[in-house]
């Protein structure tokens, strides 16, 4: 009955997973595991060139002969309950809402509305970027029948939401691609790093909820890394991917792109553009190149000239509407990154100089935080109030 220690050992190491006493055990070689791969889809049309590629989502199924690990012993915690879209965009603009929070609250505090008081409201309202001609009239708007008598900071941020909603709600207008044209042609330009392709990313998105075909032109072939992020966003969304190799003609992908959405019934077309200082000429006059090409294959084309601006470059955002405004006819505007700047005022500016249309506006990187504009959620994030 009783078997020598040192074979109970081995035994038990056998049965658990343990060593032997007089033989260790080799450790155990890694089961091969194959990346699921993407399949490759077929020409987008007979006549497109074979350079085309057409990228499909990738389904991921478990292995049957893996059996399911065991329930945790422990209660998983729960779930954060999802915040809304307001509250995302309140917590976005946070940055900004705060500084002016802050100083008004330090400005109304016991304090009767006198000259000095509107001067440095004023001033804190021109440095939170929101422009001096809203700036001028906000401060207006709050000494008409207060002045010499007293005012709260909360009264002051009621004022201040009205005032940005009302230089708002004029250019708050939803990005419309239900044109009846086939496609529906979006041009998407700004300069580097504004976010261009992740909005082309998440606005096929939400056309496709919306029940329309989608098709991705991969503009930018200055940068590999541009095309791959498209890419990825095509498998992410399930669209087709137009792309070609590194340092390939913008101006004749788009041509093509056009015409292989003509032959396939595409409702929306996106095409993503290399990213471009509005101070560079050349660089301007490549991309009017690329719209005169693309009015070859559809004289009314592009539908939408989508201007994507990055919040937290404050005023050099007012010069960028200016230049793409003149040189690619940009039809509306995409504000993203809202959420990493103390400067979401300079959205206010851009509408009451430019009184351009302002379609969506992004707080994160989620697939859902970019949202049509709203006017007043953003006027009473933006005021705290």
């Amino acid at each position: 009955m009783n078997e020598p220690r040192e074979k109970k050992r081995g035994l038990f190491g056998r049965l658990f997973g343990g060593r032997p006493a007089e033989e260790p055990a080799a450790p155990p070689k890694p089961e091969p595991h194959e990346e699921p791969s993407v399949p490759s889809g077929e020409a987008v049309t007979a006549e497109a060139p074979p350079i085309v590629e057409v990228l499909t989502p990738v389904e991921t199924v478990a292995p049957a002969a893996l059996t399911p690990p065991e329930p945790p012993t422990t209660a998983a915690p729960a779930e954060a309950p999802k915040q809304t879209w307001f509250q995302r965009l309140r917590s976005g603009l946070a940055k900004t809402s705060s500084k002016l929070s802050d100083g008004i609250t330090s400005l109304f505090t016991k304090r009767k509305l006198d000259g000095a008081t509107l001067e440095d409201l004023e001033d804190l309202l021109i440095q939170a970027d929101l422009g001096v001609e809203t700036a001028t009239a906000i401060t207006s708007a709050i000494a008409k029948g207060r002045f010499e008598k007293g005012i709260t900071a909360d009264e002051v941020k009621a004022i201040l939401a009205a005032e940005v909603e009302k230089v708002l709600a004029p250019v708050a207008r939803p990005l419309d691609v239900r044109s009846g044209r086939k496609p529906h042609v979006v041009l998407v330009v700004g300069v580097n790093g504004t976010g261009k392709t992740t909005t082309i990313g998440k606005l096929s998105e939400r056309f496709r909820r919306e029940g329309l075909s989608v098709m991705l032109a991969a503009g930018d072939t200055f940068r590999a890394a541009a095309i791959d992020q498209l890419k990825i966003w095509g498998q992410r969304t399930g669209v087709p991917v137009l792309a070609r190799e590194v340092g390939a003609d913008a101006s004749g992908l788009a041509f093509d792109a056009v015409k292989a959405a003509k032959d396939q019934q595409i409702d929306v077309l996106m095409i993503d553009t290399a990213g471009r200082l509005q101070n560079k000429q050349a660089l301007m006059d490549e991309l009017e190149k690329v719209i005169r090409v693309i009015r070859k294959q559809d004289p009314t084309a592009p539908h939408d000239c989508l201007l994507v601006l990055d919040a937290t470059t404050g005023q050099n955002a007012l010069s960028q509407v200016e230049v793409f405004r003149e040189k690619a006819g940009v039809t509306g505007l995409v504000m993203t990154k809202l959420d990493g700047t103390a400067r979401g005022g300079i959205l206010v500016a851009i509408a009451a100089r430019h009184r351009i249309p302002i379609h969506a506006i992004g707080v994160g990187e989620g697939v859902d935080d970019l949202q049509p504009f709203d006017p007043r959620e953003f006027s009473k994030a933006i005021a705290a109030s």
